[in-house]
């Protein structure tokens, strides 16, 4: 009886997220198009991407749209508008997942009417960069507003069902809507949208880092969105830096961060110029491509997430006192030999990544 009143919990906190930004539930019959809904392909794990038995791989995926922006009209502002989600898992060797994480960020800045100078800082007639910080929906907690529309649930009380829903599940359960307990396809397609492509992305993404069953998934985002405004245009930017990782007690079992840098762009009539249906790339996406050994930018040699990756193994067995106490340059660079010589990089945001995920 208790497992049947928390599925059907679930189910009402699933339909309550029809009306979040990124995320479409339907409970019974979808009557949405099929380009409503894109699949992402799990890939197959080979032999040797499995983790020993006992241990779990760590996964962690950034989901960007600026799909929402538009360009400003004589009778209208418009807006660079970004919605990302964010979520992190752990996985074993069957693709179960064991632990899920979710928290997703949603803000825009307003581009001046046509005819106009762009202003994307309302109020403001510099030409210098502006940064504000942001809060996530989770962060935002009761103040994100849905229960003063009339929701029963806040969005992170629905975000921590949904997480709940998939812990025990393979992604394509969670796809499925199949329980162990109540096969959910005899009442019920559900579909979560993003949120699901998130989970799928976690865990296609998962790596054996280190974390073992019973260690504790924990997750952070820190976001700032920067704008510049000129006479010939300007630039609206989100900047998010995100870390997944798992501690046992309080020390790291496994870490994995990446970091997203997603533009729109406009010209002066307040034009957006930005491809919006391109989705933007995260550090660890675009690899290679990121450009710091082509352009020189590495002076050991390494590419950004090469040196995230050697980052988060140096931190992986230590605690987050420890991590914060990581010698580092007034440019925020390590200054410790070991760790110097595998990532070259500013790690000040890192550490502050981390010991918010402790918080």
């Amino acid at each position: 009886m208790k497992r049947m009143i928390a599925l059907f919990l679930t189910l009402a906190l699933l339909a309550g997220l029809a009306g979040c930004a990124g995320t479409t539930v339907v409970v019974g019959n979808c009557t949405c198009p099929p380009e409503a809904h894109e699949p992402v392909e799990a890939p197959t794990a080979a032999p040797d991407d499995l983790p020993p038995e006992g241990m779990l791989k760590t996964g962690l995926a950034i989901l960007p749209s600026i799909s929402k922006s538009a360009s400003a009209t004589a009778d209208a502002n418009g807006k660079a508008d970004f919605d990302v989600t964010v979520v992190a898992v752990t996985v074993d060797e069957n693709g179960v997942i064991h632990d899920c994480v979710i928290d997703s960020v949603a803000v825009a800045a307003e581009i001046g009417a046509a005819g106009n100078p762009v202003d994307i800082a309302p109020g403001s007639t510099t030409t210098a960069a502006n940064s504000v910080q942001v809060l996530s929906k989770k962060e935002k907690g009761y103040d994100y507003g849905m229960v003063a529309s009339g929701s029963k649930y806040e969005w992170f009380e629905q975000a921590a069902a949904l997480a709940q829903f998939a812990e025990g599940k393979t992604v394509e359960q969670v796809k499925g809507g199949y329980s162990d307990d109540v096969d959910l396809a005899t009442s019920a397609s559900i579909y979560l949208g993003g949120y699901v492509a998130g989970i799928e992305a976690a865990a296609a993404n998962a790596k054996s880092l280190g974390a073992e069953a019973g260690h504790e998934l924990k997750m952070a985002v820190c976001a700032s969105l920067e704008t510049s405004v000129k006479d010939a245009g300007g630039m609206a930017q989100l900047n998010l830096d995100a870390v997944a990782l798992t501690v046992s007690g309080e020390v790291i079992t496994s870490c994995t961060i990446d970091s997203l840098q997603a533009a729109v762009e406009f010209d002066g009539t307040g034009a957006v110029t930005t491809d919006l249906t391109a989705v933007p790339r995260t550090k660890n996406q675009l690899g290679f491509d990121y450009g710091m050994v082509a352009y020189n930018a590495s002076k050991i040699g390494l590419e950004w997430f090469q040196q995230t990756e050697n980052f988060c193994a140096y931190v992986s067995g230590k605690t987050a006192e420890a991590v914060a106490s990581i010698a580092v340059s007034p440019e925020e660079k390590p200054t410790d030999v070991d760790l110097a010589a595998e990532c070259s990089i500013s790690i000040g945001g890192f550490q502050q990544l981390i010991a918010k995920a402790f918080e």
